[in-house]
């Protein structure tokens, strides 16, 4: 399997040029521990190490924003450290801490595409966005940080000073989140504000963790110097393995929604293979429609599901293909499945979905009705796989879409519809 690197131009170059500019600026600024100093470099180095760690051991997993709270936490720590043990003021500014998160991000995410890992450069940039807002705001606004010179004293009293370190990395992960927003709001033509809300939702938790222990570690190493670093990501890394067990949990769980989608092609009433493929373009269209991970995660459950309601059928219909049938048979189908997945009780989001996956989109444009996007993207997908039977070949693909045109703002989202033809494009891949 090789690493991904999700097509993302705008972070891209956005990230190029974050990390040109930062290493330009503390050259050209000598914002750079001279010899003679060798804490500020020690402690530098120590932090860009972490980072690197890192950003290595990402969090990813369906329904959550990816993070990398280690690599955060430790580039915050960076950014607010002014001082070690012995009274040793580091003697590194603004430019040089943005310079040197910006390279370990780098190597790190270089390091994971190389291995053979997904890799999302909105969120990688994001990441650099939070803290150079966190640096620029307490060393140069707060402190006053020359370059090349050692950070003064703020005068404050302890709880002031983390108090006030806080609500500052708390900025810097609202700008991450804002920023990340943006770029999937615009990308999607999405609306920015429940972008925004699902983003601060999937990441909250861990986002104040990741800012409390990055204060932590700042606060602690002047009386315990670079040791502070290990000790207080400690919980961070015990949360890493938790949250990892978790997903394992997680994926056999959707093994087991995966098992029982399969259940119509057994019973033949769909072809073999049908939820699966429904599941995977779906979830295809809908990053390209710049859904968060919460509901990519429901619409993946949903189309897995979507047929299941077929097994009540006396007679299947012919093909499984559900978008052939008559518009009665199609609501009948819709409230069975709909019946048998609220009774296990666990799926109601996906249930949500699947109550309107064969309402026309012309119910939405002409009488206002609310009908989720995710249901609009399975009735989509649905119909499209139904009119392939399966077939990737260029002339059966084309044949349904064609098809799926005659309905185009009847029956089906011309939005959807549009980023379904961006998913099934040259290069995609179809498997």
């Amino acid at each position: 399997m090789k690493g991904a690197v999700r097509r993302e131009p705008v972070a891209l170059i956005i990230g190029l040029v974050g990390l040109v500019v930062s290493v330009a600026a503390a050259l050209v600024t000598r914002d750079i521990p001279q010899p003679g100093t060798e804490a500020g470099l020690l402690v530098a180095a120590v932090f860009a190490v972490t980072i690197v760690l890192g950003e290595w051991f990402h969090l990813s997993a369906p329904g959550f924003r990816g993070s990398a709270p280690i690599a955060m936490a430790a580039a915050f720590g960076l950014a607010l450290t002014t001082e070690v043990t012995g009274g040793q003021f580091v003697a590194y500014g603004t430019a040089f801490v943005v310079a040197v998160t910006s390279l370990a991000m780098s190597v790190g995410t270089v390091t994971r595409v190389l291995s053979g890992r997904d890799v999302s450069i909105v969120e990688t940039t994001g990441r650099l966005v939070a803290i150079t807002v966190v640096t620029i705001l307490y060393r140069g606004v707060h402190l006053g940080q020359q370059p090349g010179e050692a950070a003064p004293s703020d005068g404050l009293v302890p709880w002031q000073r983390a108090a006030l370190m806080l609500g500052i990395t708390m900025l810097g992960l609202v700008a991450d989140t804002l920023f990340t927003s943006v770029l999937r709001a615009l990308s999607a033509s999405g609306n920015l504000r429940r972008t925004f809300v699902e983003e601060v939702r999937s990441s909250f938790a861990m986002s104040m963790a990741v800012a409390v222990t990055g204060v932590l570690i700042a606060l602690a190493a002047p009386p315990m110097g670079i040791a502070a670093l290990p000790l207080f990501l400690m919980p961070l890394v015990l949360t890493l393995f938790a949250f990892r067990r978790y997903v394992s949990i997680r994926a056999t769980y959707l093994q087991s929604i995966r098992t029982l989608s399969r259940l119509t092609d057994a019973a033949g009433y769909t072809p073999a293979g049908h939820s699966e493929r429904v599941a995977a373009l779906a979830v295809r269209v809908g990053r390209e429609l710049g859904l968060s991970e919460r509901e990519l995660l429901d619409l993946e459950y949903a189309a897995l599901l979507h047929d299941i309601g077929q097994v009540a059928l006396i007679e299947p219909i012919p093909g499984g293909a559900t978008v052939l049938a008559a518009p009665a048979d199609q609501r009948r189908i819709e409230a069975d499945t709909v019946a048998i997945v609220r009774e296990t009780g666990v799926f109601e989001g996906a249930a949500r979905i699947l109550e309107h996956q064969t309402t026309p989109y012309r119910q939405v444009r002409e009488l206002g009705e609310e009908i989720p996007l995710t249901s609009r993207i399975v009735k989509v997908v649905n119909a499209y796989e139904d009119l392939t039977a399966g077939a990737r070949s260029v002339r059966a693909r084309e044949a349904a879409i064609e098809r799926i045109y005659l309905g185009l703002g009847y029956e089906y989202d011309p939005r959807v519809v549009d980023a379904l033809l961006t998913a099934i494009g040259p290069g995609s891949d179809q498997s």
